[in-house]
């Protein structure tokens, strides 16, 4: 069975960092594109980052460009999102997602998802 497991979410101050994992098993990570979602209560499922089954093409969204950056070990079937400068709006439930034909930052798109980990930036 295709699962996916987030981690390394947790309370940071603003201007900290944090950097998630995506763990999976039941599938070889190779062949897939991974997503990260995030969602604040009350809000929209929102596209933050995306990266191709072999890594050597990212998409982020305009809110984090220049802050994120998604990376993938593929040889331990891990996807990495590393969050910089973080700020209060950051704060959300952080979901990876896979099974999609496209590196896309739509959550309609992806047919796999992790349970979530929270992200709490707050002084």
């Amino acid at each position: 069975q295709l699962q996916l497991v987030e981690s390394g979410g947790g309370l940071v101050q603003p201007g900290g960092s944090l950097r998630l994992s995506c763990a999976g098993s039941g599938f070889i990570m190779d062949y897939y594109e991974i997503g990260w979602f995030r969602q604040a209560p009350g809000k929209e499922r929102e596209g933050v980052s995306c990266i191709s089954s072999s890594g050597g093409s990212t998409n982020y969204a305009d809110s984090v460009k220049g802050r994120f950056t998604i990376s993938r070990d593929n040889a331990r079937n891990t996807v990495y999102l590393q969050m910089n400068s973080l700020k209060p709006e950051d704060t959300a439930v952080y979901y990876c997602a896979t099974q999609t034909p496209i590196c896309s930052l739509e959550a309609g798109d992806y047919a796999s998802w992790g349970q979530g980990t929270q992200v709490t930036v707050s002084s």
